[in-house]
């Protein structure tokens, strides 16, 4: 599975108000189209963009901007972190 689960902060919260983004922990080796796919798959959404970061402890985050049909703040009620 590419995406592990999603992540909450502080940080994570603004972006889902003020940008409709969402925040992923995903595997280390997966690839920007492979995010792309899964986090289409599993949450019915459209997906403009994908950004990826590696943290200090080797972590890879991906930062998953929806279209304009999908709504990060709906997603993240499904999944319990709003």
């Amino acid at each position: 599975m590419v995406v592990k689960y999603a992540l909450l902060t502080e940080k994570a919260v603004d972006l889902i108000e003020k940008e409709n983004k969402l925040i992923f922990r995903v595997e280390r080796n997966a690839t920007k189209a492979e995010i792309k796919k899964a986090v289409e798959e599993l949450y019915k959404v459209q997906v403009d963009k994908v950004n990826t970061a590696i943290d200090m402890r080797g972590n890879k985050k991906a930062f998953v901007k929806l279209g304009k049909g999908s709504s990060a703040s709906d997603i993240a009620t499904k999944l319990n972190i709003l």
